[in-house]
């Protein structure tokens, strides 16, 4: 095993061992060995962190102590790969027990692609990203550290850079479909997570997967009974004709949005988002529902949020996190549009959040 080193292009190294995929210095790309590093909060999981679209472009510090303990399976991924661009952790585990195990962590990163730093000092690296906020990163080969100024000066920055056409489907395909299905739902694809799409089709939904870049007309072709905006990576105003697209069916079909989905809904209205220090990733986040006065604990994963102040007249705040008091849910009145900031499929409580697909089901009957 060689040495290794995550760098920040602040300055900040943070040393460690080289496991899963090696470093390719020569064709170093944007989603392989470099992006921005955030931190998660999750202790399980892992499996569905990294296949989730929303990490793309990003290297993922994980706070819990050991990762890959039960190793990874065929039942658990989100999406068909990895997206993030590299995975730092304290200690990976060589030896996996689980019923459920077909194989071990490092060996999955490491056919991905993935490069891997492991026996790194997470705790450290954390207070550092909540002290000076997310930050671009390298993980690099110990004696490569002097060539990370000039790869920070080639390779892209992530402000205002639309990843949403990067990880959308590139033509429109039909999901599984239940028996009998008793509605007909489009799912626009900014980043989806196949558990979103799972919990449509147990309610007897029949869903359409379209590319992000789908005009309003043409999903209003399809006859839908309702509209799904899908979580995504990203900045959300980088993707100004999703919010066109959206603005179009406000009104004409019952809507619901997830994580970047409820952040394109929010543009969609006149609305503004803005960029959070650190974001928002794990499974323990405190959401209020305003108007039950229930707190769900929810699954998060975003780095943008939308701005409390630019909301119009007929956009109310129908959630919000008890964290920090930004905005975790919109309704749109006399619409039967709404969102929520947090990933109701990911069942961190388990179930906390469940009936916010019924509530999308009840409106389609409704329509």
């Amino acid at each position: 095993m060689k040495k290794g080193v995550l760098i920040l292009e602040d300055g900040a190294e943070f040393p460690g061992t080289l496991r899963g995929a090696p470093i390719q210095l020569a064709s170093m790309k944007s989603d392989r060995g470099y992006g921005e590093v955030v931190f998660n909060t999750s202790l399980t999981g892992y499996q569905e962190i990294l296949t989730d679209p929303s990490y793309y472009g990003q290297i993922i510090c994980m706070t819990a102590a050991h990762i890959g303990n039960t190793g990874v399976n065929l039942d658990d991924p989100e999406s068909a790969k990895i997206w993030c661009a590299g995975f730092v952790v304290q200690s990976l585990t060589d030896s996996p027990s689980s019923w459920r195990a077909t194989g071990n962590l490092e060996s999955y990163l490491r056919e991905a692609g993935v490069p891997v730093l492991a026996d790194v000092d997470t705790r450290k690296l954390t207070k550092h990203l909540r002290s000076r906020g997310a930050l671009r990163g390298l993980i690099l080969c110990d004696e490569d550290r002097a060539s990370a100024g000039e790869y920070f000066k080639k390779l892209p920055a992530f402000e205002g850079r639309d990843l949403i056409r990067e990880v959308t489907t590139d033509k429109a395909y039909a999901w599984t479909k239940p028996k009998n299905p008793a509605f007909h739902v489009v799912a626009v694809d900014f980043g989806v997570k196949w558990n979103l799409l799972r919990e449509l089709e147990e309610r007897g939904c029949s869903i359409d997967v379209v590319p992000a870049s789908t005009s309003a007309e043409a999903i209003l072709d399809r006859k839908p009974d309702g509209v799904f905006l899908s979580n995504g990576p990203g900045d959300p105003a980088a993707a100004p004709y999703a919010a066109e697209m959206v603005r179009k069916l406000v009104g004409r079909v019952p809507i619901f949005g997830v994580c970047m989905g409820h952040q394109i809904l929010a543009l969609a209205m006149g609305a503004k988002t803005y960029k959070l220090k650190f974001g928002h990733r794990g499974g323990n986040q405190p959401v209020i529902d305003r108007q039950t006065q229930r707190v769900e604990i929810s699954s998060h994963n975003h780095g943008y949020s939308v701005d409390a102040a630019s909301l119009p007249a007929g956009v109310e705040i129908s959630h919000v996190n008890l964290n920090d008091q930004t905005v975790e849910g919109l309704t749109v009145a006399g619409s039967r549009a709404f969102s929520v900031q947090y990933h109701p499929e990911a069942c961190p409580g388990p179930h906390d959040s469940m009936m916010l697909f019924d509530r999308f089901v009840d409106s389609m009957k409704k329509g």
